[in-house]
């Protein structure tokens, strides 16, 4: 049986005992504080069709609420848009923010079932970072996750993945999550 209270999620060990020593010698840091980590996870759903029926939202948020492990958070339209007919305060897509054991957790499963489930799956792109050391990728299909049960779901959504990390610039924010055995392609 699992003991809870001494739980370590794997990459969480795989970080301090791998990453850390492998990166502080690759790039010289003369300070264990300076080696890049993970800050947080970002998983975000937009979901365009609740305009017109607003029980999907309700689905979505069950769907990434199950995906990440904990409760995700309604986001609603900011503005009024006539031309798309969304009002103030519409909800129109979920996202939730994970961090500590649940961003090792949702990363590790990320990395080892539900991107090899992809259809054609060759890698994710090298070049999705922004300029400051965090990562982001598009999902098409929620469904490769394995918490999802295939045959329960009414619509398949896309999703965004954005890994924030400590990393100062791009060339250490790869070396990271190289070493988190991340499949990239170039």
């Amino acid at each position: 049986m699992l003991d809870v209270a001494n739980y370590t999620p794997r990459l969480r060990t795989v970080y301090k005992n791998e990453v850390r020593p492998a990166m502080k010698e690759e790039f010289g840091y003369k300070n264990d504080m300076m080696i890049p980590k993970l800050d947080k996870i970002v998983l975000n759903m937009g979901i365009g069709e609740a305009v017109k029926d607003s029980k999907k939202i309700k689905s979505a948020q069950a769907d990434l609420t199950a995906i990440a492990g904990q409760k995700a958070v309604i986001t609603k339209a900011r503005n009024s848009i006539a031309g798309f007919r969304v009002r103030e305060e519409m909800p129109l897509g979920v996202k939730v923010t994970l961090r500590g054991e649940r961003m090792y957790e949702f990363l590790d499963r990320l990395i080892t079932v539900a991107l090899p489930r992809v259809r054609d799956f060759r890698g994710v792109k090298g070049t999705s970072f922004d300029g400051r050391g965090n990562y982001a990728m598009g999902i098409k299909e929620h469904i490769v996750f394995p918490e999802i049960n295939f045959d329960q779901i009414d619509e398949v959504w896309g999703m965004d993945v954005i890994i924030c990390t400590t990393a100062k610039t791009d060339a250490e924010a790869k070396a990271l999550l190289k070493a988190f055995n991340m499949p990239f392609t170039s």
